[in-house]
């Protein structure tokens, strides 16, 4: 089946960036509430969230879709959706109390055959205005994989025996995500897939070690870890790619050092293996 028909179509969604969201977010990552009410780079994450009605969802938790005209996402046979990566262009900061518009537009499709069998991905773009003037243009690249068969190893690997060195970074924190922190951050960004809060089938159905970190999760919490050491509001670009899945209750390493173009970015699992890659301009 051929997907073109679906490059080029457009999604507009508006929202409000209200005191109890931004409470909520702040709350979320024990933030203080800024001073003047500007929000934090990352919170466009949890603006402009999906709103399929419950009885539309697919078996892992988002959007059905299908071949009508009204489906902005591909049917791709392939059941498996993972946010593999973003590009992000921050050009105005964000106020608690702004209006938002959102649109978001698909901009490619491609398919291809991997390790694991057949994969698609489709990049959609997102262009978000905050009063009328541009604030983030992200372009998201999802991508689609086959079921795992039922005796699939579990993903990622056990913990090995090393240990992550933080030597050559400039900014080092670690955190445990658990899986209240995961549960808030789906409920910020109403994302209903199951790998994040529903364990027997994040392990039986999708075989991974246990609830997977959110993509974006890690992302949020880079982008605070560049604030602390630059300042509020001060990237121009952030750029993240999730390279292997991190897993809630064990220890995630977030580092970032000054790099030839900019700055180098990263989270690593205990064990010293890498779970993303980002970078960011100021």
């Amino acid at each position: 089946m051929s997907y073109e028909a679906w490059i080029g179509r457009e999604a507009r969604v508006k929202d409000r960036l209200g005191e109890g969201l931004a409470a909520r977010w702040l709350a979320t990552f024990d933030l203080p509430r800024p001073h003047p009410a500007i929000m934090p780079q990352g919170i466009h994450f949890a603006l402009c969230t999906p709103e399929a009605p419950t009885a539309t969802l697919g078996e892992d938790g988002h959007p059905a879709r299908d071949e009508s005209p009204v489906s902005f996402l591909p049917p791709f046979p392939m059941p498996r959706r993972m946010w593999a990566s973003s590009k992000i262009a921050f050009h105005a900061p964000i106020a608690i109390g702004a209006a938002i518009e959102r649109v978001s537009r698909v901009a490619a499709i491609s398919e291809k055959e991997g390790g694991s069998g057949r994969l698609a991905f489709v990049d959609v773009e997102h262009t978000t205005k905050a009063n009328g003037t541009i604030a983030v243009i992200e372009t998201q690249t999802l991508v689609y994989r086959d079921a795992a068969p039922p005796d699939a190893p579990l993903s990622p690997p056990p913990p090995g025996e090393g240990r992550f060195d933080p030597a050559g970074w400039d900014a080092h924190r670690t955190l445990t995500p658990d899986a209240r922190l995961l549960f808030r951050y789906s409920a910020l960004t109403f994302n209903t897939h199951r790998i994040h809060y529903d364990a027997p089938y994040a392990v039986e159905t999708e075989r991974y070690r246990g609830l997977v970190v959110h993509g974006p999760l890690t992302a949020s919490l880079l982008l605070q870890l560049a604030a602390q050491a630059l300042g509020e509001n001060r990237l121009r670009s952030f750029s993240f790619r999730g390279l292997s899945p991190a897993i809630a209750g064990e220890p995630l390493h977030l580092v970032m050092r000054k790099g030839e173009a900019g700055y180098d970015l990263a989270a690593f699992a205990g064990d010293g293996r890498q779970v993303t890659q980002a970078s960011a301009t100021i």
